[in-house]
């Protein structure tokens, strides 16, 4: 898989990238990851990327031909299974999204910021817009890393346990029931003694209750759903 990252701060992706699963991802060639600077596909000597919008209203706007630019250049080199924008008001990003965008073959973000970008360029080359929330962060950089992280994890041969993920919370529409290791007592607090049977039938079980039981205690509209 390859992910393309359109940004103005390539820099925030140096912590989040260079660590833990997507850093052994990258290093095992499972996943290659660009970061563009759009203020590079400027034409003005200041590298101005955004201006005023075409109304009254505070704030600036992201301005249409940088990001054509770079996007075009891009798409001139490879097909995109899906070219992501990240905004809060896209569709709210669950597990069925990541897996589906898990098997894609290339894929690019955008990553907004000020008011947003031009209208245009979500009308005309964005394919899917996505949410981490109904909250409103300075920049799409820390969303696009959180998205990228959901998606790369899934990829075959990036976890050590590839049936890990399979058991991740919502992957079922549950939440994952409750983990212990050891030791079994530890200032009196115990393991359940289920899980110290031995008894696979009944381990499994004793989880599948507890996932639904967390789930109608923590998140019923899981369940709804």
């Amino acid at each position: 898989m390859r992910i393309d990252i359109l940004t103005l701060f390539p820099e925030m992706f140096q912590g989040p990238f260079s660590e833990s699963i997507v850093r052994r991802a990258t290093e095992k060639k499972l996943v290659e990851i660009e970061l563009h600077n759009i203020r590079d596909y400027t034409l003005d000597k200041h590298k101005k990327v955004d201006d005023y919008p075409y109304s009254s209203g505070a704030g600036m706007v992201m301005s249409i031909e940088p990001i054509a630019r770079v996007i075009d250049k891009l798409k001139s080199e490879r097909h995109y299974d899906h070219i992501i924008y990240m905004t809060p008001d896209g569709q709210q990003f669950k597990q069925r999204i990541a897996n589906t965008l898990s098997l894609s073959g290339n894929i690019m973000i955008l990553c907004g910021h000020y008011k947003g970008v031009d209208q245009r360029v979500r009308d005309h080359y964005i394919t899917m817009e996505i949410s981490i929330g109904d909250f409103v962060l300075t920049g799409g950089e820390l969303a696009a890393a959180v998205v990228s992280d959901a998606i790369i994890r899934l990829i075959p041969g990036v976890l050590s346990d590839e049936t890990s993920a399979l058991t991740d919370s919502f992957q079922d529409g549950l939440l994952s029931p409750p983990v212990y290791t050891r030791p079994a007592d530890y200032n009196g607090w115990k393991v359940p003694e289920v899980l110290l049977s031995g008894n696979d039938k009944l381990i499994e079980t004793w989880k599948e209750q507890q996932a639904y039981e967390r789930t109608k205690r923590l998140r019923p509209d899981l369940l709804e759903d």
